[in-house]
């Protein structure tokens, strides 16, 4: 089962060509990952106070259909793959128009940053209950990290 939102568009989300801007599709995806994170234990608030922030090192978004303005939009979450220690991590989001079509499909790839050392890091181990309960995609996969 994918986890997944229904948003209530804004203005602010359009363009002079009457339809979503793309950075906001984007902007969506990460509201996602972020109530995810979120509903289970991990607030922006917890997360400052482990010195720990994702980073994302790509994101790759396909629009397939137009978002017009004053359209609701419908967006999931799947966890595609992940490394063991929790390192790297990748999500796949698709946003849907009210018409339930897909309008575009936003995957990321990403890591944990200590945000004082500046420097990659492993999570605390609390995070790989979160990840165990994450929806996995049909080509959800390990990703491996070189040593």
């Amino acid at each position: 089962m994918k986890f997944k939102i229904t948003f209530n568009t804004k203005w602010s989300d359009f363009d002079p060509n009457r339809h979503m801007r793309h950075t906001a599709y984007n902007d969506y995806a990460a509201e996602v990952r972020v109530r995810y994170f979120q509903e289970h234990g991990l607030s922006i608030n917890e997360f400052a106070k482990l010195n720990i922030g994702p980073i994302l090192f790509k994101e790759e978004t396909s629009f397939l259909k137009e978002i017009h303005i004053g359209e609701n939009i419908t967006v999931n979450m799947e966890l595609e793959g992940v490394s063991r220690g929790i390192e790297r991590w990748r999500f796949k989001h698709q946003i849907f128009n009210e018409q339930g079509k897909l309008a575009a499909e936003i995957k990321v790839y990403g890591a944990w940053i200590d945000l004082i050392k500046r420097k990659l890091t492993a999570p605390p181990s609390k995070f790989e209950s979160i990840f165990e309960h994450l929806p996995k995609s049909i080509n959800f996969n390990e990703i491996l990290l070189k040593n």
